[in-house]
């Protein structure tokens, strides 16, 4: 379907994903491209109405400043220039709502008809057009944006759809028998389960860098997806969770990379799938919004969000078992204590992490050498910024009497107090 649209080309800009979040408050969509999309790109958005130029201190790349192409810059589409003050047009140095305003509705003449409705019918189409009357696996996680996925697969292709659960050894206390539950036996979809536990923590074995974590667990995950559709007939598309958060922080052309997300990342070169990824260009609470739209129950829509690598990137350092239990294991105690609190629902995510060193304490009257836990909760609408959640003082005693009394091989617990920026929301 043409859908009004304004783009924002980003010139270095640090704001990109606030401009373009304001626009599609206006029911207008708006994405994010490259500086150096040409006329031709632009011609894969026929509905264009107008282009922002975003600028900022990511501008100058490799001692160069970066521009538009010409051709864009001289096009006819009604320009405005945020950041850039060499650049024609309305340029403003602040994002103002009202200017924003007049220039969608007055200037660009655009009809505030996007909304998440819209969104998930376009998708579905889009994933018909794609993918036509062939099979495609689905990485299926049990978390929001692989659930999401799930829902606009099976109202575009339904049987044709088969989902693969990897238990990576790395997910929360039962989680891969809820996913099983779930989506195996209330949702009935063609479900396959791979217990994978020892390969991948056999992969990992060693290996302290992030980074080197999250390619290692991306580059696996398609292997085993390779494995399993090798054993099916027909199978050349692999469906993703993908979202706009995970694009943006793992680089663009004009920013360095935050962190490498494991599904944008950490994907191998010779991979043999064409990616399905519907929801790449939607932040969090618009999947929240999405899934609801395509009337999945609250309890899924809104569950706690879990990074792909999953505890992988929680147990910091190189991955041992004794700590990863121990992540597992605290991360059970905080999630439950939060929902007997009230807190489940009202804060946006929070969740543990074991570091790889010890500290010294005190057990049974004698000296322990033990980890350290590290309690974090945050709130964000769309997980580009976060403020910390400041919970009641006895519910955090009591988190920490809990943990240090029921996990092995811990002796003291901490609250991390980082806004992001400057920390991001996980630790890895």
């Amino acid at each position: 379907m043409k859908q009004d649209t304004i783009l924002v080309i980003d010139l270095g800009g640090t704001e990109n994903s606030v401009i373009a979040r304001m626009i599609r408050s206006m029911n207008v969509y708006s994405e994010i491209v490259a500086h150096d999309i040409t006329m031709e790109g632009l011609s894969a958005f026929p509905g264009l109405k107008g282009i922002v130029y975003a600028g900022g201190q990511n501008r100058m790349v490799d001692g160069k400043e970066v521009m538009a192409d010409d051709a864009v810059l001289h096009s006819d589409y009604p320009s405005m220039a945020i950041g850039c003050p060499d650049m024609a047009g309305i340029n403003v140095d602040l994002i103002d709502e009202g200017v924003m305003r007049h220039f969608v509705f007055d200037k660009c003449c655009c009809e505030a008809t996007w909304n998440m409705s819209a969104f998930a019918r376009d998708q579905i189409e889009e994933i018909k057009r794609q993918v036509g009357n062939e099979k495609v696996l689905l990485a299926l996680s049990g978390g929001v944006d692989s659930s999401v996925v799930a829902a606009l697969l099976i109202k575009a292709i339904g049987s044709n759809l088969t989902c693969i659960h990897v238990n990576h050894g790395l997910l929360r206390q039962g989680e891969p028998e809820e996913v099983l539950r779930v989506f195996g036996e209330e949702l009935g979809a063609n479900l396959i389960y791979v217990d994978a536990v020892d390969r991948f923590l056999g992969k990992l074995e060693g290996v302290s860098d992030p980074e080197e974590k999250r390619k290692i667990i991306g580059n696996e995950f398609i292997r085993v997806f390779e494995e399993e559709s090798s054993k099916l007939k027909g199978i050349r598309f692999l469906a993703q969770g993908t979202i706009y958060p995970d694009i943006v922080e793992s680089g663009t052309k004009t920013a360095k990379a935050i962190k490498a997300h494991h599904n944008v990342g950490g994907l191998p070169e010779d991979m043999q799938f064409e990616l399905v990824e519907p929801v790449k260009y939607l932040y969090k609470d618009e999947v929240r919004e999405c899934g609801t739209v395509l009337g999945l129950p609250d309890s899924m829509v809104y569950r706690q969000p879990f990074p792909g690598p999953g505890l992988g990137v929680r147990c910091l350092g190189a991955i041992t078992r004794d700590r990863l239990e121990a992540v597992r294991a605290s991360d059970a105690i905080l999630r439950e204590e939060f929902q007997l609190a009230g807190l489940e629902g009202r804060v946006w995510q929070y969740f543990t992490a074991v570091p790889d060193f010890k500290s010294v304490g005190v057990r049974n009257h004698a000296r322990s050498f033990e980890y350290p836990v590290i309690l974090r909760a945050v709130n964000t609408v769309d997980a580009m910024t976060a403020e910390i959640e400041t919970p009641d003082w006895e519910i955090l005693k009591k988190i920490t009497s809990r943990i240090i009394n029921e996990v092995p091989g811990v002796n003291r617990v901490v609250y991390d107090l980082t806004p992001k920026p400057t920390g991001t929301i996980e630790w890895e």
